[in-house]
């Protein structure tokens, strides 16, 4: 995995081979910021990363100016990965070791744009329940964004909020924002 742009552009990030994890891959990912840099000026968001795994995307943001970044994960080793990753290229990266559910329940963060890349083998409800705590509970700014990832073989184009998809190759990157 690799960072695509920003100050550490071209950076290698080498995740351990036990993490319980399956990163977006470097040209979903380079599609993906090609859309979100068209949409916001990065030094000026704030971030949620949900199912952060190995920090990919938070990494991806923190390189590009992001200054405030909050990575959760429920896998302390996913969490300890990121935070010394972070640590070592100086990265303004807070990690919360948390089950993304009761996180979404509970957290009073808010952020502009929020990316969720959670198990490919959700089931069609747990995908809904995402959107719908963030939503509900005003996790997302007025103007903000969130990005689910997930297969081309799941569809979230019913659930409330859902503005449009891209797909890139595999990946399906589903886009959602206030009404």
């Amino acid at each position: 995995m690799r960072i695509i742009s920003g100050i550490y552009k071209r950076r290698k990030i080498n995740a351990p081979k036990n993490l319980p994890v399956r990163p977006t891959t470097d040209m979903a990912k380079e599609s993906l910021f090609n859309i979100i840099n068209n949409l916001y000026y990065f030094d000026d968001i704030s971030v949620i990363d949900l199912f952060a795994g190995t920090g990919n995307i938070s990494y991806e943001f923190a390189s590009r100016g992001t200054e405030t970044i909050t990575a959760v994960d429920q896998d302390h080793r996913c969490i300890n990965f990121i935070n010394q990753t972070a640590h070592s290229f100086g990265m303004p990266i807070q990690t919360l070791k948390a089950d993304v559910f009761k996180f979404l329940d509970k957290t009073n963060i808010m952020a502009d744009f929020i990316f969720a890349d959670p198990p490919y083998n959700f089931t069609q409800d747990q995908f809904s329940k995402i959107p719908e705590l963030i939503f509900n509970n005003n996790i997302l700014s007025k103007n903000g964004t969130l990005v689910v990832e997930h297969s081309k073989h799941t569809d979230l184009s019913e659930i409330e909020n859902y503005a449009y998809s891209k797909a890139y190759g595999g990946n399906v990157f589903s886009f959602f924002e206030h009404a």
